[in-house]
């Protein structure tokens, strides 16, 4: 009985902690983002986008894709919370519903846009082509699960979706990290953290996933 509890104690802290980090994190992209919703274009990353910047459609892309990523984070927290599932079940359905609509429609579509035009080496580019595709691949499949019912399968697929979504984040901690480790050219370096970002997520969901059904 002890034993039961301190787990229950356990799970509720490590979720707790956890939610705390990706609020921290989201709270940190969407400082990222604020510089960009003036409309400049000389501002950090777009000052390595000055050959394409003059293309309409890649600025479109650009501005729906970080806007509508942040919404994709935020909405992606409700939706692994037992608590809210039980207690509130209404605002996971409708934040599920946001979530999936957001990155089928905008942020999804516009991340494959600026994928297409990625800095770094096509090894980089083939990276965050395939990262959009999965994303949305998994996002649409998580939605049919739900149309259909299948509530175990649902969330696998949702897990999967929102390891991706935290791509974003780990992109950017592992630009941070890994140089401090690797010594490689840029271009290749790039390419390595482009892969890392998202496989390494869908290890660690997979991971989750497998423990969950082991656990059932």
């Amino acid at each position: 009985m002890y034993i039961c509890l301190d787990m229950r104690v356990f799970r509720k802290m490590y979720s707790i902690i956890w939610l705390c980090l990706i609020a921290l994190f989201c709270w940190l992209m969407l400082d990222l983002t604020i510089p960009y919703l003036g409309f400049r274009t000389d501002v950090d990353f777009l000052l390595t986008k000055q050959k394409i910047i003059h293309l309409s459609h890649w600025r479109w892309a650009f501005y729906v894709h970080i806007l509508f990523s942040i919404f994709a984070l935020v909405a992606g927290l409700t939706q692994f919370s037992e608590y809210i599932q039980k207690k509130y079940r209404g605002l996971h359905r409708s934040m599920g519903y946001i979530y999936v609509t957001d990155i089928l429609c905008l942020a999804g579509p516009s991340g494959f846009v600026l994928a297409l035009y990625a800095n770094g080496n096509d090894l980089a580019r083939a990276s965050f082509i395939m990262l959009s595709l999965l994303w949305i691949f998994t996002t649409g499949l998580a939605i049919y699960k739900a149309l259909k019912k299948q509530w175990e399968e649902h969330r696998h697929w949702m897990i999967r979706s929102y390891a991706l979504t935290l791509s974003a984040i780990s992109l950017r901690l592992m630009a941070l990290v890994l140089p401090h480790f690797l010594h490689l050219d840029a271009r290749t370096e790039y390419a390595l953290i482009a892969w890392l970002s998202w496989t390494l997520n869908l290890v660690i969901a997979e991971t989750i996933i497998y423990y969950t059904k082991n656990k059932a």
